[in-house]
């Protein structure tokens, strides 16, 4: 009966070990071919809340020993329909990331006010769009090899649905991040989800593909003024008559 007790307890505590071990093979930073995008301060600056564009698009992934995760992505996206519209997208969150040893898949899960996206969409809005970001990613699978060609430990990563994303390639080790803490709380409470409307901004530089810009007015905002505008005539019509 002891030893039955004994082995059980043995077990469990082995069980829990391995799902509190992060795959040492996965620790560092890791970046697309373009290795121009990576996480931490160059990407994203939590004290003055805002995005460095890089030389070129990429993205970037990092891990802790301890199973923290921070991700960096900068993506142009094109218009077959206009070329002269492309649009571009900055993303940036950290949090935990979590090993399911019993099939291999890897839970991220983001610090919700912590993440930040910045959108621009030159043929729509004048300015680029600054919001909170979060999204919790899973991936099925992941494998770390070393790449033929390159000679370096390359990450493939496989999403949810199985299918592979482009392969990421060792870039710093220990890993280049933030402090895995909250870095931006929230003291009060701010209405909508998290990916509600924080502020416009123009970053970075114009000759971006983040902030080209078009020649159509901002006409969300001008139709918005254009509804105040209204009410509070209406309102003003009400009261004397």
């Amino acid at each position: 009966m002891a030893l039955a007790l004994c082995s059980a307890l043995l077990l469990s505590a082995t069980l829990g070990a391995a799902q509190g071990t992060f795959p040492a093979d996965l620790v560092g930073t890791w970046s697309s071919k373009s290795n121009k995008t990576f996480t931490g301060p160059g990407f994203y600056n939590p004290i003055d809340d805002k995005f460095t564009e890089p030389v070129h698009t990429g993205v970037s992934y990092s891990f802790t020993d301890d199973g923290h995760f921070e991700e960096a992505y900068y993506r142009a996206i094109s218009n077959p329909a206009d070329p002269k519209c492309p649009k571009g997208i900055m993303q940036w969150q950290h949090g935990k990331a979590t090993f399911h040893p019993s099939n291999g898949s890897l839970t991220l899960v983001p610090i919700a006010v912590d993440g930040r996206q910045l959108m621009s969409d030159p043929c729509l809005y004048e300015k680029s769009i600054y919001t909170r970001y979060n999204q919790t990613e899973m991936f099925e699978r992941f494998e770390v090899r070393v790449d033929a060609y390159h000679g370096i430990p390359r990450l493939n990563l496989y999403q949810h649905d199985g299918s592979p994303m482009l392969p990421l390639y060792i870039a710093f080790k220990p890993p280049m991040m933030l402090p895995t803490t909250t870095l931006n709380p929230v003291v009060t409470a701010t209405p909508g989800t998290a990916n509600s409307k924080v502020r416009r901004s123009e970053l970075p530089p114009k000759s971006s593909v983040i902030t080209k810009r078009g020649p159509e007015p901002r006409r969300a905002d001008q139709w918005w003024w254009f509804g105040v505008f209204l009410t509070a005539s209406g309102s003003i019509l009400y009261f004397f008559f």
